[in-house]
């Protein structure tokens, strides 16, 4: 009996261009020796259904196929199964900051190829507890890159589908560009095994890997199996020191910088007295406080 994989795909992903190519990624994946069927997600949470159902019915692979949210829905259905099935991607979203992360193809046909070959590594995952705009606690949800607050976060909430559609990834260059002058620095108190920081801050950021946003340096020394969080802090700062900083995180010089904390750990709780947004993965995902910490190894991904 050949292994069966399930393709997950959102098909308004990465301009449409997945639907396309659908049938030349399952004709790979058959080749290859697997048993291979699909499933198009038709709103918030399918694809996390998808994947679980998925799981529950013995499959050996689940294929995320879209952007970065398609691929945390597909972590959070996975990542509650008992037993769980390999993941792969075929990046298709704006800036698919896991692929970049594990190095994975950014053409279609290239990262079927990949997934075809079955090659799998371990995966660390967060969790991350926090609450609603009324106070109530929030289920635990699971993230595979980053979870952050801060203004600065606010960019992604403000894209557009149309924007993303027609700029790709310049859409937040330019929706940052706009942002940065009203940006004002929150209160946080951030807590980890050795660490405390207490002040200000314009942004906390808690990544699983060295790409987030596009910036593929943000947190050089990350590993995305080490068992560990990369934590940056960005003290207040003004417009123009900003701008020199943001330019900075391309070439990985930033955590060099005295407005800079960075640090690793492997569990992190985050307060405010202020009402702060919490972005999990690039979507909002509640309000702090924030209770944050690693499962080690606990999906495996083809990469």
């Amino acid at each position: 009996m050949r292994p069966r994989i399930r393709v997950i795909y959102n098909a308004t992903a990465g301009r449409e261009a997945f639907r396309a190519k659908l049938p030349e990624v399952l004709r790979i994946l058959e080749e290859s020796g697997l048993e291979a069927s699909c499933h198009a997600t038709k709103g918030t949470n399918d694809a996390r259904e998808a994947a679980m159902i998925a799981a529950q019915d013995g499959f050996a692979y689940v294929v995320a196929c879209g952007g970065d949210g398609t691929v945390n829905e597909v972590v959070n259905g996975l990542a509650v199964c008992d037993v769980r099935p390999t993941l792969g991607i075929i990046p298709t979203g704006t800036t698919n900051d896991l692929a970049r992360a594990l190095g994975l193809p950014l053409q279609i046909e290239e990262a079927a190829k990949l997934i075809a070959s079955r090659r799998a590594m371990p995966l660390d995952l967060g969790r991350i507890r926090v609450h609603d705009r009324e106070g109530h606690d929030v289920p635990e949800r699971f993230f595979i890159n980053i979870a952050a607050c801060g203004r600065l976060t606010e960019i992604t909430y403000d894209v557009t589908s149309r924007m993303k559609t027609m700029l790709g990834q310049v859409a937040y260059y330019i929706k940052g560009i706009e942002l940065l002058p009203r940006v004002r620095p929150i209160d946080l108190r951030i807590e980890s095994s050795s660490y405390v920081y207490d002040g200000q801050a314009m942004l906390c950021l808690i990544t699983n890997s060295r790409s987030v946003a596009g910036f593929e340096k943000i947190a050089p020394n990350a590993s995305v199996n080490d068992g560990k969080f990369d934590v940056l802090i960005v003290k207040p700062t003004n417009l123009g020191d900003m701008i020199r900083l943001v330019s900075s995180c391309m070439r990985g010089e930033h955590v060099f910088d005295e407005r800079v904390v960075y640090l690793q750990s492997e569990r992190i709780t985050i307060f405010s007295k202020e009402e702060v947004d919490v972005n999990i993965d690039g979507e909002y995902g509640g309000e702090l406080p924030a209770e944050i910490d690693v499962l080690a190894s606990h999906l495996d991904v083809i990469a």
